[in-house]
């Protein structure tokens, strides 16, 4: 308002006002940053060790059968 009662350019006000804009929007992103990182990287909704290894290990298991089915046809 300061600078519209100053009589300044309507640039400048304009590029104020986005400048402030930016500066509240990047320091909500900041209080929200934490939270997202714990959501995602947060080591209580990963898989533990054995469930990727039991899954690696079927995933391995029908690999092989496929494998072995066709070359039981060939």
């Amino acid at each position: 308002m300061d600078m519209i009662a100053a009589d300044d350019s309507a640039s400048q006000v304009s590029d104020k006002i986005k400048d402030l804009l930016y500066a509240k929007s990047a320091q909500r992103v900041d209080e929200y940053r934490p939270a997202v990182a714990s959501g995602v990287f947060n080591s209580d909704n990963a898989p533990t060790q054995p469930e990727v290894d039991a899954a690696l290990a079927a995933e391995t298991e029908v690999e092989t059968e496929v494998d072995a089915e066709e070359q039981e046809e060939e």
